[in-house]
């Protein structure tokens, strides 16, 4: 069964079962097949390009789906660690099972708290700068430390189409800039006086990077770590954390870019990274989740403005802020199904579909051809699986939707609870509820 399958049948369950309806006008849903195989997919991409043996570990991006279940579902299930860039994201990795082995610790604001904690546990750390690594040095006192620990570099190879999302620009905020002068020769150095040093880390961007650019920065840190290694006189850097980045196609169901189609292109053009000499870490985030995703959402009024139709929904700006603010760069697709949950028939019409956040701009399509939405039917958001309906934005105290897992196959389908909706009472209490005479007068 496809993906595109698997969804449809799922959008009619989950009306008929009533994860979705009236009374739950929005739920986030999760194909738990299509998870399980893009981690496949990755293990198997750079299996293929690396002898047998090399250790090689796919760490995910937690901040894409920062969902304990889904940590779980890939560690277990798919071999995948945890990268992880705040203390928050720290323990929901430890709360899935994540062992300190397969989590990397990655942050530009580490404070000497969290190091001690991540080094303490064994856990990888990358560092930012040349101050972090003053730190880190204080922590081990000289002795070799139980994490691996690496450094960040900057390669300067430039950005892609979303320059908010660019790493490796000539004036980015991550890591050490290599081509800034003198920077390379500090950041030998610094190899050289750390003998325990064993990791080098980049990370050249994510969405709107183009594969050959990605390889540019990874060529970049290898070209580096031979360095380093040649200065040492030995193999001192064993391992090379390539981060993640792997652009995703949000206009059709393709999964092209493919995970097997980037380590092919860094076998060709980075082939000593590859050829067993050194680990390797991957940090791979949307990539791995966000076709997996489909918010849904019920049509609860439809009207018109101007001559053009609008359909109001429940999915706005609290799931899909970067498409809201930055429709260029994140357009998503919409579908549409009645109110039964089957494939809305119908000419397609140019129309809004509108969040209900209170401000003009609270639009997830735009003059978008649908066939036309009527109360009560439901709009699907596809392609949301990452960095949307998990990472909530608190406009208008608009509750958290509840996220569902589900497995669908010939003979039906099953949802399993991922995260509930959040309830009046919790958006209270995270709202100082408990402190509500705070600031009266004594």
């Amino acid at each position: 069964m496809s993906a595109p399958e698997r969804r449809e049948r799922a959008v009619r369950a989950a009306v008929e079962q009533g994860v979705v309806g009236p009374a739950a006008p929005l739920a986030g849903l999760l194909d738990i097949t299509g998870i399980r195989a893009s981690a496949a997919a990755l293990r198997a991409a750079f299996d293929e390009v690396t002898p047998p043996g090399t250790p090689v570990l796919h760490a995910f991006a937690v901040k894409a789906t920062p969902l304990v279940p889904v940590l779980r579902l890939l560690y277990e299930h798919g071999g995948i660690g945890a990268e992880v860039a705040s203390p928050g994201e720290l323990a929901l990795a430890r709360a899935a099972g994540v062992r300190p082995a397969h989590t990397v610790l990655d942050s530009p604001a580490k404070t000497t708290a969290e190091l001690r904690e991540a080094l303490a546990l064994g856990i990888a750390v990358n560092a930012d700068n040349f101050q972090e690594l003053a730190r880190i040095d204080a922590l081990v006192e000289s002795a070799a430390p139980a994490s691996p620990v690496g450094l960040r570099v900057n390669p300067q190879i430039g950005g892609g189409s979303i320059g908010a999302l660019s790493t490796a620009t000539a004036t980015s905020k991550f890591g050490v800039a290599l081509r800034d002068p003198g920077a390379r020769e500090r950041v030998v150095r610094a190899y050289l006086d750390r003998p325990w040093m064993t990791r080098l880390h980049t990370h050249s961007g994510s969405q709107g990077l183009p594969l050959e650019l990605m390889v540019r920065g990874v060529a970049a840190a290898y070209g580096l770590a031979e360095e380093i290694n040649a200065a040492a006189g030995r193999r001192q850097v064993d391992t090379v954390d390539i981060g993640g980045g792997l652009p995703v196609d949000f206009a059709s169901d393709a999964g092209a870019p493919s995970y097997a189609d980037y380590a092919r292109l860094l076998k060709q053009h980075v082939p000593g990274l590859l050829d067993g000499r050194y680990g390797l870490v991957t940090e791979f985030g949307r990539s791995l989740l966000a076709k997996h995703g489909t918010v849904l959402t019920r049509v609860e009024y439809a009207k018109t403005s101007g001559g053009r139709p609008i359909a109001v929904t429940h999915a706005g700006v609290q799931i899909a802020t970067r498409t809201v603010y930055v429709p260029g760069s994140w357009p998503l697709r919409i579908a549409a199904y009645d109110a039964k949950g089957l494939p809305k028939p119908g000419p397609p019409v140019a129309q809004d579909v509108a969040g209900p956040a209170c401000f003009a701009g609270d639009l997830l399509a735009e003059n978008r051809p649908l066939p036309l939405l009527e109360q009560g039917d439901y709009a699907a958001v596809l392609d949301t699986g990452a960095y949307y309906m998990a990472a909530h934005y608190g406009y208008n105290s608009l509750a958290r939707a509840g996220i569902h897992g589900f497995a669908a196959t010939a003979g039906g389908v099953r949802f399993s609870v991922v995260r509930p909706p959040q309830t009046f009472d919790e958006i209270v209490a995270e709202s100082g509820g408990g402190h509500a005479d705070a600031l009266l007068d004594p």
